[in-house]
């Protein structure tokens, strides 16, 4: 059965004292396997230029309103996690080289004991020149490595006391680091193509694509399992968790459907496309459209009972 989530309300029309609290209680009881929260340190209000400091760094293209005041990821996680007992918790995506790797280590293993066991790190690079500016500890340039180092110390950190690591930036001579995660936290990686994917084959529980057709999942899953067999790994050990952005839920009558469009009966039958591309877990984020928790907790609803009804 393919798992099911939803986006946490972490946006600055919601009411975070009430409504994340509320939103995740309200999934668990709806039956959600998931539920999500994003990083955005800043909005840059300069967006304008060659394109470094617009969305995606493509020229003049400006950021999304929602992105503005958007509370801190793992706070959201935990707020989440203390009103619930079931229900998965996962960032999508944490932008691990803007955080210190051992302090970022330490307070994800903190975060999944606290909530118990149910923390998923959806890792990525990032791509706002504004936002490594502010606080990385290593240049914009340097963003793959950054991650590859903070999956090493991450390996160290959550692994028995006591912990030793070496590199050319940090040191941790034999000492005890703790907490422990309560579980091994799966680490899920996003990225599409190129030292990304390799990254995911040879170090990742799992690939975090956003918005790629049923068939694009399959063929770069194919792909990616292969590279994984490639590097020694069973590839059956590289799952996929999809995140699928939908703002609307009017169903399309037209020929020639967009995936994903359409209400919760046409979403289904891209599920079931997820999960036969080999997909095993699937969320909305969809928070940026509902006008208000009780939105999101009806759609969240629909989603949840149309896909169980077509059995999947």
């Amino acid at each position: 059965m393919i798992k099911l989530g939803m986006s946490l309300p972490q946006l600055h029309w919601y009411d975070l004292r009430t409504d994340v609290a509320a939103v995740a209680r309200g999934y668990e009881e709806i039956g959600l396997d998931s539920a999500w929260a994003f990083e955005r340190l800043l909005v840059p209000e300069d967006q304008s230029g060659s394109g470094a400091h617009g969305l995606f760094q493509m020229p003049d293209v400006p950021w999304p309103d929602y992105y503005r005041d958007a509370p801190e990821p793992l706070t959201v996680l935990t707020t989440a996690g203390a009103v619930t007992s079931r229900i998965e918790l996962g960032t999508n995506v944490l932008v691990a080289p803007l955080h210190l790797p051992v302090r970022l280590a330490k307070t994800l293993a903190s975060v999944d004991e606290i909530i118990g066991g149910r923390l998923i790190a959806g890792l990525g690079t990032g791509w706002s020149i504004d936002e490594y500016q502010a606080t990385a500890p290593r240049p914009f340039a340097e963003r793959g490595a950054a991650l590859d180092e903070f999956l090493d110390v991450a390996e160290a950190v959550w692994g028995p006391d006591p912990v030793k690591f070496h590199n050319e930036r940090y040191e941790i001579t034999p000492a005890t680091v703790g907490p422990k995660p309560a579980r091994r936290i799966p680490v899920v990686l996003g990225g599409g193509r190129g030292r990304a994917l390799d990254r995911i084959a040879r170090r990742a529980d799992g690939w975090l694509p956003t918005n790629l057709t049923p068939a694009q999942i399959g063929t770069q899953l194919t792909q990616l399992r292969q590279t994984a067999a490639d590097h020694g790994r069973d590839p059956g050990e590289i799952g996929c968790i999809t995140q699928v952005i939908k703002r609307d839920f009017e169903r399309v009558t037209t020929a020639g459907r967009a995936a994903y469009a359409g209400d919760f009966e046409q979403l289904t039958e891209d599920v079931a496309a997820l999960a036969e591309a080999g997909v095993d877990h699937v969320f909305l984020a969809s928070s940026s459209a509902a006008r208000d928790r009780a939105e999101l907790l009806d759609w969240a609803a629909a989603f949840h009972s149309a896909v169980r009804a077509a059995g999947l």
